[in-house]
């Protein structure tokens, strides 16, 4: 397979923020087939930390909250489902380790962290903490609840077989999140002592950034005019949809659909000056063709970097997009 069409990377814009300090999307897009696409970020999102929440964390872990042994002890673990949690978590241990606080026995490697994929367990693993990092492999929310199911209750059981109490976890959010993981964990189905408590907090709440739309209008266009006449576009959530499509000039100004209702089933012969976009997943999937009558070109099987790659590659050979011109 050719690395170019007409000699110009394939541009994939990601409608997201760059995570840091590593990004799978970057390092997965940029280094597939002889680095064929040009990955680039379009942050959608705007997130703005609760510092009085970082303080909470911060002050149970200099108490010995997340220390299983200490008499202050008040979680067993904390689950992350989001790079913004993991962010987040990070500000408060930079924090301590700026303030010369020894971070290894206030988070033994007996509290778990829970990671709902490989992106938010390699931002945990950066921060070189003795805590296990687990159940990256689940990819969603609800295959990591079943998971904890399993390990934390098993574990508990391996480390305290008496009637002591079991811990519950803590679970960073941001101000919109599904319930998922708290519902599962907490199920009145399950035995009592298969059930585990959950607190939520809220770490950062979630808006749509103002500059979006012209920094994707922007970026959209030169690389057209750069003669990058084969585009896709990523969007990991409705929220910034609208701006998008009506930036590409998608949308029927009355109606606020797809014009003609274009798109009903996916088109692999559309003239490839049209944008090709693709999902994280059916949620975004679903309010596209719901909201705006758009089916995405590609749908991601798993959404992880490795699975909207996989779904890119699939249409391009479907559709021959692959030779020079």
């Amino acid at each position: 397979m050719n690395q170019s069409i007409g000699g110009t990377r394939i541009p994939v814009l990601l409608l997201k923020t760059r995570s840091k300090p590593t990004d799978g999307y970057l390092e997965c897009l940029a280094s597939v087939e002889g680095g064929r696409y040009e990955p680039a970020f379009i942050p959608v999102l705007e997130h703005r930390f609760k510092q009085d929440s970082l303080e909470e964390v911060r002050t149970l872990i200099e108490r010995g909250g997340f220390n299983s042994h200490s008499v202050n002890a008040r979680y067993g673990g904390i689950i992350f489902t989001s790079q913004r949690a993991v962010e987040a978590f990070t500000r408060v241990i930079e924090d301590l380790q700026a303030a010369s606080i020894c971070i290894d026995e206030l988070l033994p490697s007996s509290t778990p962290l829970y990671a709902v994929g490989p992106a938010t367990a390699s931002s945990l693993r950066a921060l070189n903490l003795r805590c296990p990092i687990l159940g990256e492999e689940s990819g969603n929310g609800e295959a990591l609840a079943h998971f904890i199911l399993q390990h934390y209750n098993q574990n508990h059981l391996d480390h305290h077989p008496g009637p002591e109490r079991k811990l519950p976890l803590l679970f960073l959010v941001g101000e919109q999140r599904r319930d998922i993981i708290p519902k599962t964990l907490q199920l009145d189905e399950h035995v009592p002592a298969a059930r585990i408590a959950v607190t939520e907090l809220v770490v950062y709440e979630t808006g749509e950034m103002q500059s979006f739309q012209p920094e994707f209008s922007q970026a959209w266009r030169t690389n057209q005019n750069r003669g990058a006449y084969c585009q896709w576009v990523v969007v990991f959530s409705p929220t910034g949809c609208r701006a998008m499509l009506t930036s590409l000039e998608l949308l029927d100004e009355e109606t606020g659909r797809i014009k003609n209702n274009q798109n009903p089933e996916p088109d692999t012969s559309k003239p490839l000056s049209k944008a090709f976009i693709a999902t994280i997943g059916p949620t975004t999937r679903d309010y596209l063709l719901k909201e705006f009558g758009l089916r995405p070109d590609v749908c991601a099987a798993n959404p992880s970097p490795e699975g909207v790659w996989a779904a890119i590659r699939t249409y391009m050979e479907k559709a021959e997009i692959c030779e020079e011109t």
